[in-house]
């Protein structure tokens, strides 16, 4: 779908970003980050934490009062319209001309970019989003996952470098997250660089290629996912008793073992890249103890797990 050459390395660059407000309230503070050019970044954080600021300082919707962005190697300010045709922008609101249809609005925004009309390029991308047979729908006859795909489509019409995802799968069907994720997936393969927010940590550890955390306005940690997954991988053990205890044995309390509420299940936590997990010296110290294990399972460090944790180390 995209067919315009690939941008140079990065796609965004982000220096020492800020942007305050008159009431005082300071939504980034000095942020600095890249983009890399063919990749799928995803920015998490939690409500308020400055992602919808960030995409839109990039997007040219909000003004900065202080740092750089540069799009492509080209200046969002200084070269506004250069850097906003080559991005495309997918936000959370569901905003929409009620009284044009389909293919009408989709058309349309691919014009207001100055690109010359081609009705194949938009029926593939109806057809890509399942939107082909409402093409002569109008918009007000759609219901709200229709609705969302049409914003998709919008942002896709001038076949941009950069598509930027604003939560984009917040509150749609699953047939609609299913579409979409594929969508991007082809859009990548055919070079388009893709940054999404999302509160769905699954779908950011399934289809990134990076991952942002950003935090009160600072971006405080950006990481390959596999490193970041290896980084903070853990796995937890849970040894089920057949008769709970009342408390630890102390031949068993320095081998990092928690005894769980209640006394029916040992609790221990290991790292699954250490060279010696200590799950042996575990179960022979356990055995020695003449204690009789009922059942065993682990449970393996997801990103949630690890996003969760470094926001408390932020706290």
């Amino acid at each position: 779908m995209n067919m315009q050459a690939p941008i140079v390395k990065p796609a965004v660059a982000i220096s020492k970003l800020e942007k305050s407000y008159d009431s005082g309230f300071t939504a980034l503070k000095k942020v600095d980050l890249e983009v890399r050019s063919g990749e799928i970044f995803a920015l998490l954080g939690p409500n308020g934490a400055g992602k919808t600021t960030l995409i839109g300082a990039v997007c040219g919707l909000v003004r900065p009062t202080g740092g750089q962005i540069l799009v492509g190697g080209h200046d969002v300010v200084t070269e506004f319209r250069k850097t906003r045709s080559m991005i495309g922008l997918v936000p959370q609101e569901l905003s929409n001309e009620r009284y044009a249809n389909v293919w009408e609005t989709v058309s349309f925004s691919r014009a207001l970019f100055g690109k010359a009309r081609n009705d194949a390029v938009i029926e593939k991308i109806l057809r890509d989003l399942s939107l082909w047979d409402k093409r002569h729908n109008m918009l007000y006859q759609l219901s709200g996952g229709m609705k969302r795909r049409v914003l998709i489509a919008k942002a896709l019409s001038h076949e941009p470098q950069i598509l930027f995802l604003d939560e984009p799968t917040a509150g749609v069907d699953v047939e609609l997250r299913r579409d979409m994720w594929k969508l991007v997936q082809e859009l990548k393969r055919n070079g388009t660089t893709i940054v999404l927010t999302t509160h769905y940590l699954d779908e950011a550890e399934e289809v990134a290629d990076r991952i942002g955390v950003i935090s009160t306005g600072e971006i405080i940690l950006v990481e390959e996912k596999i490193k970041l997954m290896a980084k903070f991988g853990r796995k937890d053990l849970t040894i089920q008793l057949q008769r709970p205890l009342t408390r630890l044995p102390p031949a068993l309390s320095d081998l990092g073992l928690k005894l769980s509420e209640g006394g029916g299940e040992l609790l221990y936590g290991y790292d699954t890249h250490a060279a010696h997990s200590g799950i042996a010296d575990l179960m022979a110290a356990i055995n020695a103890e003449g204690l009789s294990i009922q059942d065993l399972s682990t449970h393996q460090s997801s990103l949630e797990d690890i996003f969760i944790s470094l926001l408390k180390d932020r706290t």
